[in-house]
């Protein structure tokens, strides 16, 4: 778009020479401190860019599994992939492999209750995660908002992917949606699977495997060079580990900040630390959905906070294409964070969710360029058009940052 190309970002290069460059800090250090554990190392994690590319992969570990399937997703709703998902879950169960899956009580509640029959008749343990029915009323706002798959212990998923039509496809049309999942191998496929090990035991009052299980015993071996952080929140009243991540993202930036998320409402702390980035120096673009979004309301929420944010000189990029459903921080040429978080009140204080801190050259390369990419799909937002929107575009804003934004 001409929009897109009159606005594209300084070069690499041009960031680079920043002077801030001779006193960086180093990202990892900064990020073992904040989280208190060090880097697993030897892993490998490649990007799955949309459907046509992360089912594929998903459903080859599914059926290529021969000891335990562990799963966990807040999004299972309908269409042919859900079937395909629940047919081959199934399958293995009947093979003899321990399937368990933990469905959250809300995001998953349009799934089609044929799919839990058919999986539940085959031998899946199919649990609910915080049904609605349940008398403790003040839980049903905290959901487990992750997306994880682990086979065999030995390879695992995570990413912003739900099963459901609208993640099929290439996102080459409003009906299908634009998102990535990440395909892990290595040590840090044990922190996956903990993270799935602690929503099934809230549900079942133990752990799903015991200290003898094969899939415990065995080492994973080195798979790759990416050093990885698992970071696992729990939902919470108060600010939790992901909170921490993206805060320690923002302070340690020292170039650029790239942030790709579905659901953009930073309260006033966390919009203040990107002002704070650009004033010290640092390049940030937002991208955000456009005319195609799943919750107006989310959105407008986000936006009671553009007009500082653009005054400030963060660019803001309207993603056109279809629902951009993408969870992404990249800082500097160095860290990339991916998972199942948004920058929005709900990750950041009330789900479980969880994400990968990841420092790889080769995985930032292709996720640059792969914002570069839906940076085509965009139109930037103006910062003297914005300030001329409507009275009533104003007060949509202000009534949704009141009602539902949290401490806005």
């Amino acid at each position: 778009m001409t929009a897109a190309a009159s606005a594209r970002p300084a070069s690499v290069s041009a960031v680079a020479e920043h002077p801030a460059a001779a006193h960086d800090p180093d990202p990892r250090a900064y990020f073992e401190h904040v989280l208190g554990a060090a880097c697993l190392q030897g892993n490998r994690v490649e990007r799955l860019k949309n459907g046509d590319a992360i089912f594929p992969a998903m459903l080859e570990a599914i059926e290529g599994a021969r000891d335990t399937i562990e799963f966990v997703t807040y999004v299972y709703w309908q269409g042919d992939i859900a079937r395909r998902f629940a047919d081959a879950l199934a399958e293995r169960a009947e093979a003899g492999v321990e399937v368990r899956v933990v469905l959250d009580g809300v995001g998953a509640r349009p799934m089609d209750r044929s799919l839990v029959g058919r999986m539940v008749d085959a031998g899946v343990q199919v649990r609910w995660f915080r049904p609605p029915s349940t008398w403790r009323v003040w839980r049903w706002v905290h959901r487990t908002h992750r997306k994880v798959l682990v086979c065999d212990g030995r390879v695992g998923f995570t990413g912003g992917v739900g099963i459901a039509a609208e993640w099929e496809g290439d996102a080459q049309d409003p009906d299908h949606w634009r998102d990535d999942h990440f395909r892990v191998e290595g040590p840090a496929v044990r922190a996956l699977r903990a993270a799935f090990a602690s929503n099934w035991a809230e549900i079942e009052r133990r752990q799903p495997f015991g200290p003898d299980s094969p899939t415990v015993q065995h080492d994973l071996e080195r798979a790759g060079d990416a050093r990885v952080h698992v970071v696992r929140a729990t939902s919470s009243f108060g600010q939790n580990d992901i909170a921490a991540t993206v805060e320690a993202a923002l302070r340690v930036a020292r170039r650029r900040v790239r942030i790709a998320t579905a659901y953009f409402a930073p309260d006033r702390v966390y919009g203040e630390l990107l002002i704070d980035a650009v004033e010290r120096g640092v390049e940030v673009e937002i991208m955000a959905p456009g005319r195609h979004t799943d919750s107006r309301v989310s959105q407008r929420v986000g936006q009671r906070r553009y007009g500082a944010l653009l005054e400030a000189g963060v660019r803001l990029w309207s993603y056109e294409r279809t629902m951009l459903h993408r969870k992404m921080l990249l800082v500097d040429d160095v860290v990339a964070i991916v998972g199942s978080p948004n920058l929005n009140h709900r990750s950041l204080k009330k789900d479980d969710e969880l994400c990968l801190v990841i420092h790889d050259g080769p995985l930032m390369d292709t996720l640059h360029a792969d914002f570069d990419a839906d940076i085509e799909h965009c139109v930037a937002i103006d910062p003297e058009r914005w300030a001329r929107r409507g009275w009533w575009r104003r007060l949509t804003e202000r009534l949704a940052a009141w009602l539902f934004g949290g401490h806005v």
